[in-house]
């Protein structure tokens, strides 16, 4: 039976940043962008104001600072190795994010079947983003279904990596789960746990568990 691979990006495939701080660093705006990020992970502001927030951020944002910021991140070591190998066995992986669309996306360049994001008007901004096109944890488990379907399979056949509290609802919905670099709010519920740079050695771990 195939396995569904499902990666979190912000501290997971990004090693200790995220797409709206590697996004904002192009603009000079780093700094805004992290108090933004310790606001979200302690609880103070949800998803929704968070997208509200960042994109006002992003008001000189360009397709040349986002292909920069793209390039320039801290991801971990062998994805593109871990995917192919991944596609070799005849199984599927996929990104899903609450990070914006226009950044997640790019990852299907790397070799991953499918990949979601936060739902962002195109860059440069014209329009205002939409609220209820940003993902939440909760979003991630219905995503995880219907890319279940799409591929011909359940819940038991999934594996999700992750770092934080936007991972807590999927860890919760799939019997196998790899915390990668995570904070408290993953401890004690995932079956597996690495800490380090080099996303093979995280997929060691589940590599043959069926």
């Amino acid at each position: 039976m195939a396995r569904l691979h499902l990666f979190d990006l912000d501290g997971t495939l990004l090693h200790g940043s995220t797409a709206p701080v590697e996004i904002s660093r192009q603009l000079g705006l780093e700094a805004e962008a992290v108090a933004l990020d310790q606001a979200i992970g302690a609880g103070l502001i949800g998803p929704p104001e968070y997208a509200t927030r960042v994109h006002a951020l992003w008001a000189e944002l360009t397709e040349a600072h986002v292909t920069a910021a793209f390039e320039g991140a801290p991801w971990l070591a062998r994805i593109r190795d871990v995917w192919a190998e991944i596609r070799r066995n005849g199984d599927y992986c996929a990104v899903v994010s609450l990070s914006p669309s226009f950044f997640v996306e790019r990852l299907t360049g790397w070799g991953a079947h499918a990949a979601y994001g936060s739902s962002f008007p195109a860059v440069p901004f014209t329009e205002p983003v939409d609220p209820a096109g940003v993902l939440s944890a909760a979003a991630k488990v219905l995503i995880a279904d219907r890319l279940c379907e799409e591929f011909g399979l359940t819940r038991a056949d999934c594996v999700a990596y992750g770092d934080s509290m936007s991972d807590k609802d999927l860890f919760g919905a799939v019997p196998t789960s790899v915390a990668i670099n995570a904070d408290r709010h993953l401890s004690g519920i995932s079956t597996h746990s690495y800490m380090g740079g080099d996303l093979w050695e995280a997929y060691e771990l589940v590599r043959h568990a069926r």
